[in-house]
């Protein structure tokens, strides 16, 4: 019996002995830095390499294309995955009140500009003509007005007709006088040269007219929805006969267009490790997705000021109270990897690199 006891006693401490063995292998087995989604094992042997999450964009970034006016879409000539060029029309708005617009500016533009050539050239010779003849109509109907009331004054001096008579006669003369000194002035202005300020009015009238017409043009083509790049589409966000809405306090995109030739990778550098990164040095990113695929590439640009996470790992451990500086790594060649993925990135520091 005493034999069998020391036998158990020295197998349950040999059982503890081998947990405690255990435990200690798993607390020694390195694990992912904090803020990295990617498996232990993905960091072990990893040496002196800064390790961060990252996600995928291309090198124009993600551009999200919205409309500058609220109305409703007519036409979506694009989907997802096609590929555009600078200035290809994407979409359209409903914009039969802004074309009307501009046809009107149009006719108005017309309009001054015939004003303009009017005030300039002058009257025609025909109108100076006929200005002319109804001078010279004018001045024998006063030239009768004047003889028939001289005429009936002798006779009124001599008792021939009555007052009332004379002061008629008088007044027709009066009124002849009034349309001869109207048509003679008229004349004049048809006949003079045009006046200085009365060219600049109606260069000014047409210059005003030209500003509607740019104006309306300009409100026309924002209904109009053009690639600014050459690109892929990568995400269509409405579809025709949708309405879009134009706010800086509730974005509605209609498509995010990128550049997907040259794919970057953006990079959460942990503020300990910013010391360890320059420009230009080499690094390559593995995805889950690829399992042991590496993308190789480079550092090319590194911000300017320490911020918050750009990537969430979900990592149980991940700490979030963490400053990050924002790191562009470019891949080389075409990898061919989707925008937005999530990545892990190392990148060889300098020193590292002169080691070897």
């Amino acid at each position: 019996m005493k034999g069998k006891y020391i036998a158990g006693i020295f197998a349950g401490v040999i059982l503890v002995a081998g947990a405690a063995l255990v435990l200690r292998g798993r607390e020694s087995k390195p694990s992912a830095s904090a803020g990295s989604p990617a498996s232990a094992a993905r960091f072990e042997n990893v040496g002196n390499l800064v390790t961060a999450p990252g996600r995928v964009e291309p090198i124009s970034e993600d551009i999200r294309l919205g409309s500058e006016l609220n109305g409703k879409l007519r036409e979506v000539l694009v989907d997802e995955g096609d590929h555009v060029h600078q200035g290809q029309v994407l979409a359209v708005l409903v914009n039969g009140d802004y074309l009307a617009d501009v046809k009107a500016s149009e006719a108005q533009l017309s309009l001054k500009q015939a004003d303009l050539r009017k005030t300039v050239n002058g009257a025609r010779r025909e109108e100076r003509r006929q200005a002319q003849a109804t001078v010279t109509e004018a001045e024998a109907v006063l030239e009768n007005a004047r003889a028939d009331m001289q005429r009936h004054k002798l006779l009124y001096d001599k008792g021939v007709v009555s007052r009332e008579d004379a002061d008629h006669y008088e007044r027709v003369f009066k009124v002849a006088q009034a349309q001869y000194d109207e048509a003679a002035q008229h004349f004049k202005f048809i006949d003079e040269q045009t006046r200085e300020e009365d060219v600049a009015h109606a260069q000014a009238d047409v210059a005003l007219a030209v500003a509607q017409l740019d104006e309306a043009r300009a409100r026309y083509e924002k209904t109009v929805l053009r690639s600014p790049i050459d690109g892929v589409v990568l995400r269509r966000y409405h579809r025709a006969g949708e309405s879009v809405s134009n706010s800086s306090t509730a974005p509605d995109p209609i498509f995010a267009l990128g550049d997907r030739d040259i794919l970057r990778v953006r990079v959460d550098v942990d503020e300990t490790d910013i010391a360890r990164v320059a420009l230009g040095d080499q690094a390559y990113v593995m995805a889950d997705a690829y399992g042991t695929r590496k993308f190789y590439g480079h550092v090319v640009r590194l911000g300017g000021e320490l911020g918050r996470k750009n990537v969430r790992t979900d990592e149980p451990t991940e700490r979030l109270d963490t400053k990050i500086l924002e790191t562009l790594v470019q891949l080389d060649g075409s990898s061919g990897l989707p925008i937005g993925l999530r990545v892990d990135a190392y990148i060889i520091p300098n020193s590292e690199q002169n080691k070897n």
